[in-house]
């Protein structure tokens, strides 16, 4: 069973940037689509940007221009960078499969605030 472990959160003012790492275990990483998930308060988990093993990426209308998603299958790492943030970006931010499987880590905390 694969495990994920995000990282990389935190407390920021609207327009500053964060950057989100999620490392997997195993060696088998680099053959899955990998997904970047949110749950902001009070509403249900969304995808926010995939990845596909080859780089091909796509990301929800809401962060496109904003956020950049990739992956270094050499280190079992995918990355969310995020840019221009806004205070609707607030959420636990958390990284698995796409589709995504039935075991999640504990995500990582953002909060937009001014």
């Amino acid at each position: 069973q694969v495990q994920l472990v995000e990282a990389g959160g935190g407390l920021v003012q609207p327009g500053e940037s964060l950057r989100l790492s999620c490392t997997a275990s195993g060696s088998i990483f680099r053959l899955f689509q990998m997904g970047w998930y949110r749950r902001a308060p009070g509403k249900q988990r969304e995808l926010v940007a995939r990845i596909t093993s080859g780089g091909v990426a796509d990301y929800v209308d809401s962060v496109k221009g904003r956020f950049t998603i990739s992956r270094d299958n050499s280190k079992n790492t995918m990355y969310l960078q995020m840019n221009g943030l806004k205070p609707e970006d607030t959420a636990i931010y958390y990284c698995n499969t796409f589709p995504s499987g039935p075991s999640w880590g504990q995500g990582t905390q953002v909060t937009v605030s001014s």
